[in-house]
């Protein structure tokens, strides 16, 4: 699912240790996991929070193992008008695991929370393709009734009008933040305190909190069945141990691993079989403030992208070894993907002719610069090569906790960030993350033609058309930099042997309702 995370974050997520201990239909699963930012779902915007309330809550479709979309809280759904509506019909008898109904007006009410002008989602940027979604989150419009959303109680239908023939739009849903919540979310911190008064639409309550984790306990009312595997443990504190040593000691049942671990677990005897290679539609990119100097100058954005070998330093700098170099803003799995090099070729010579024509000859009279991530092995790369090849100084500095409110309120000039698909498609990684306005365009990037090609390829109903128009829109990203791609890289997972459905999809996520003990 869409969300970002910050690399180093990336890097942690969801560990689990490899030991050897009995299973039965009782054990919990232990799995290491972040602490998340919000239990929130429309106030969520990175990857670890969005594992974790993809467990508490449901949205209308999912996808499968093989990324293909799969009906959820919705049983079906119907397009007309040429793709511009399309209607879902809600299973039977849903209901929230309180026992109160669960119905398409609920399904409005959280929708139409991503769009609140007051407090707009961090990824509102994914339901514009709802009619009249843009001029209420902007203010432009007030009533709630100018909005595409009609819910049939009675008839437990949801009729969505769409801005474009959008038939990825039942894709586009399946992700987390469209999940439905009870009343109350949103108004007051009590809706979502872990307890026996927790109320879900997923697969799982939270049922409790402690300071190394939290506890998931399997919803009896889930509409797919109550979950095989009735606690889960998100373990969040392993007391100074690395994930691998955790696993090891029978202390966690699923984690993810560092591409460096893996190159010697692979050889372990006993823990070599349980490891995973976990396929990932993400992106680790770097990007630029446009809005002020020097970036927003594209002769220094195009100096940037042809005086660093980004491709060397993705291939050499990653850290260890397994991450795939970038080509594109768009990662390989996703449906549609060109094959076409869009990463600005490496050019030195011509990259330093563009900054003296920017008026920095060498390098000289370069404003002080900072480069703000949160936590990269590519950073130390970066600043040599801008010296190195450009004559320019960059200030490299980490932030944790609070970058997210940093690249929102007031980012610096250069930063970086990962990307995970919240659907598979190309406009995910593309316009979600650069149009105009989009509220992920943390570098307030703005080009017309940009997004005239973006608007042509998602309202395109021949395949090839749209095709045409990404890659157009792909070579504008290219031409004037307002970001570069990095690298793509595969995950690497610790799975205990008998734990069945521990897979990703790519999404970023497990989906835990699935996992079950073999025995």
């Amino acid at each position: 699912m869409r969300r970002l995370f910050v690399l180093l974050v990336a890097a942690t997520l969801f560990a689990s240790c490899g030991g050897q201990t009995a299973a039965g239909p009782d054990r919990p699963v232990r799995i290491l996991s972040g602490s998340p930012t919000t239990l929130d779902p429309a106030a969520q915007g990175d990857a670890g929070s969005a594992a974790i309330t993809a467990q508490l809550f449901e949205s209308l479709t999912s996808f499968d193992a093989d990324l293909q979309v799969r009906p959820a809280l919705a049983e079906s759904w119907r397009f007309s008008d040429d793709g511009r509506q399309v209607t879902f019909h809600l299973r039977p008898g849903l209901t929230f695991s309180d026992g109160s109904a669960l119905r398409p007006s609920d399904v409005v009410r959280s929708w139409m929370r991503l769009i609140d002008p007051a407090r707009p989602s961090p990824l509102a940027s994914l339901a514009l393709d709802i009619a009249g979604a843009q001029d209420y989150l902007t203010g432009a419009a007030t009533d709630p009734a100018t909005v595409g959303l009609r819910a049939d109680d009675g008839s437990g239908d949801l009729v969505v009008d769409l801005v474009r023939p959008a038939t990825d739009f039942v894709n586009i849903v399946a992700g987390p933040t469209f999940s439905v919540v009870p009343p109350g979310v949103g108004e007051g911190a009590a809706a979502l305190a872990p307890g026996k008064d927790f109320v879900a639409s997923g697969g799982y309550t939270l049922s409790g909190e402690k300071e190394t984790g939290l506890t998931l306990t399997a919803n009896p009312r889930y509409w797919a069945g109550a979950p095989a595997i009735t606690t889960i443990e998100l373990v969040s504190d392993l007391a100074g141990r690395g994930p691998v040593d955790a696993f090891a000691a029978g202390d966690l049942d699923y984690t993810s691993v560092f591409g460096i671990d893996a190159t010697w677990l692979a050889y372990d005897e006993t823990l070599g079989p349980q490891l995973r290679l976990v396929g990932s539609l993400a992106v680790q990119y770097y990007g630029f403030d446009t809005t002020k100097a020097p970036f927003d100058d594209p002769l220094v954005r195009r100096a940037f992208g042809q005086g660093i070998d980004w491709r060397r330093m993705a291939a050499l700098s990653g850290g260890d070894g397994t991450a795939q170099v970038a080509n594109s803003m768009v990662p390989p799995g996703i449906p549609g993907r060109s094959d076409e090099d869009f990463l600005p070729a490496y050019d030195p010579a011509a990259a330093r002719d563009l900054l003296a024509q920017a008026g920095y000859p060498g390098g000289a009279g370069f404003p002080a610069t900072v480069m703000m991530t949160g936590g990269s092995g590519f950073d130390a790369a970066i600043v040599a090569e801008a010296k190195r090849e450009l004559g320019v100084t960059l200030q490299a500095e980490t932030m944790g906790d609070d970058y997210f409110d940093r690249l929102a309120s007031d980012p610096p000039q250069m930063w970086s960030l990962a990307w995970v698909a919240d659907y598979p498609g190309r406009n995910d990684f593309l316009g979600v993350l650069l149009n105009t306005g989009a509220s992920n365009n943390y570098g307030h990037w703005s080009s017309p033609a940009f997004d005239a090609a973006i608007l042509e390829a998602t309202s395109a109903s021949d395949p090839a058309e749209a095709s045409a128009a990404y890659d157009r829109a792909e070579r504008i990203v290219r031409d004037e930099v307002p970001v570069v791609p990095l690298s793509y890289g595969p995950g690497w997972a610790l799975s205990r042997t008998g734990l069945l459905g521990a897979g990703q999809n790519g999404l970023g996520i497990v989906r835990m309702a699935g996992l079950a003990w073999a025995d």
